[in-house]
């Protein structure tokens, strides 16, 4: 067996991990979330969610991919059949590796508009018609959703963004991701701290509204609104977003865990990694958008813009509130440029688990598996870019994005904590640990953990589940392209799976037979 890749410094794999998981959702859907769900009151959820349930499986993901990666398992479905030692284990592991390729389908085309962005900040174009109106229709018509509009300036942004994260991942572990998490991620900070500095220290814009500020715009986010607590719709939210926000259920942390070694301590790299998150999100992305959409558009327009969500927030609301600023096009594009960043550095992750895949049970060499995952996955981009507006995209987010994810760490949880054993389970987080996690937290890992995680599916499938399978809520036009894309789903997922048992069965070796 080849020698397989390390990281190269400890800072390097807590960056890219931390990368893995500061995305879009920080700066973009938390504070969405937090503005629809009762604002401060979404906190008491929101925290509980992330020390019952977040560092819990944050913890276990980052064990079972080290674990994983003793025997050569840089993916699931090996640290799966290492865990259980069963057949049937390692099939229940194609989720970690289907999951991320079907998200990062979709995730670097959005990831391409931020570019897109940024260029058209640069030049002043996007601030050509300063009103709502106005750029909702530039953002339409560089969607291609507009009429008469032209999609390949679009498509040109794209194929840049997606050139990029190949070329990364072309330079390996060390060189590519690594280097790039520990230039991006300082960036990524250093910018949004200015526009922090620069929303904290703007005026009230508008003479005839003095109560319309900043500071009341934070008021606004954090006011609790207790009433939302009984409210189940708020604590599956809170749960929700803490799961995209630690990329929870990826596999994307089992990836990059397996290129640790066995006395790497992952107590305090997960802890750590998890905090540089909670910063981005909670400090920084709670005190961009909802703050400046208030100061600018008011308690109505900015709990207007807080509903119409987070690309209408990212892409229509802030552009408008930057054009209306001194030196706005600077701003708006280090905000394009920080979404960038917090976006490269999650959709090179997303990819990571594939490569492992490929590299790992096919025994295919590096550079050919770059080239074989390029082209795959370049043809599987085309349907969401070129039928955005058919809902494409909507259903490839909620199947890989949404359900995907909860079910795959639901999975890894219970095959770790209680078919690998708590006792080894327990042992295993803790091999090479300088931090020991306080000991009441073996009994929420085996007790408190399963039961939200059963919450959370099982509240899914009571409300939802029906609903969603029949396709209620959507237009009858969509309605073919979205069952085109749960059969391509579907056919994805088969595939994996059977790429999987094709490998399994060709490499056999002895020490997994």
């Amino acid at each position: 067996m080849s020698q397989r890749e390390k990281w190269g410094t400890k800072i390097g794999v807590i960056l890219a991990v931390a990368g893995s998981a500061v995305g879009l959702g920080n700066f973009l859907r938390f504070p969405v979330q937090a503005a629809q769900n009762g604002g401060g009151a979404f906190m008491i959820p929101y925290f509980i969610s992330l020390f019952l349930l977040g560092l819990p499986l944050i913890w276990i993901e980052w064990a079972v991919g080290r674990y994983g990666g003793l025997f050569g398992h840089g993916t699931a479905p090996g640290a799966f059949h290492r865990l259980a030692n069963h057949r049937i284990a390692k099939y229940l592991g194609v989720i970690g590796v289907f999951g991320p390729i079907v998200i990062f389908v979709y995730y670097t085309y959005i990831e391409s508009w931020l570019l897109g962005y940024m260029f058209f900040a640069a030049t002043g174009q996007l601030f050509a018609n300063i009103s709502a109106a106005g750029m909702q229709s530039f953002l339409l018509a560089y969607q291609g959703l507009a009429p008469h509009s032209n999609l390949w300036t679009a498509y040109i942004f794209f194929v840049i963004t997606f050139v990029l994260n190949f070329w990364i991942l072309s330079r390996g572990i060390k060189g590519g991701i690594e280097l790039l998490c520990k230039i991006a991620m300082p960036l990524l900070f250093l910018f949004a701290v200015m526009v922090v500095v620069r929303v904290l220290t703007l005026g009230p814009p508008n003479p005839a509204h003095l109560d319309w500020n900043v500071i009341n715009g934070l008021g606004a986010l954090w006011n609790p609104d207790f009433s939302q607590l009984l409210n189940a719709k708020t604590w599956l939210a809170a749960a929700g977003q803490i799961f995209f926000t630690l990329s929870i259920g990826m596999g994307t942390i089992l990836a990059y865990a397996s290129y640790l070694s066995h006395g790497d301590d992952i107590v305090l790299s997960g802890l750590t990694a998890a905090s540089t998150n909670e910063l981005a999100e909670v400090v920084l992305g709670g005190s961009i958008a909802i703050p400046l959409a208030f100061a600018f558009l008011g308690p109505i327009g900015m709990q207007a813009a807080a509903s119409s969500g987070a690309f209408n927030l990212g892409f229509i609301t802030m552009p408008l509130v930057f054009g209306q600023i001194p030196l706005g096009p600077l701003f708006a594009f280090l905000w394009f440029a920080l979404l960038f960043l917090a976006g490269i550095t999650s959709s090179v992750s997303l990819m990571q688990p594939a490569v492992s895949f490929l590299k790992d049970d096919f025994k295919i060499s590096h550079k050919k598996t770059i080239w074989i995952l390029t082209i795959v996955t370049f043809l599987l981009c085309q349907p969401g870019i070129f039928f955005l507006g058919k809902g494409v995209i909507d259903e490839m987010d909620f199947w890989a994005g949404t359900f995907a994810i909860t079910l795959f760490a639901a999975i890894e949880y219970f095959l770790f904590v209680w078919v690998f054993g708590i006792e080894k389970a327990w042992e295993e987080i803790h091999h090479g640990a300088e931090l020991v996690i306080p000991k009441f937290y073996k009994f929420i890992i085996k007790y408190i953990t399963p039961l939200l995680l059963i919450f959370i599916l099982g509240f899914w499938f009571i409300q939802q589940a029906i609903p969603t399978i029949l396709m209620h809520g959507i237009p009858k036009e969509n309605v073919p392209f979205v069952l085109a894309t749960r059969i391509g789903l579907v056919i994805m997922f088969l595939a994996v799976a059977g790429l999987l048992r094709y490998a399994w069965y060709k490499f056999k070796r002895n020490e997994i037979a």
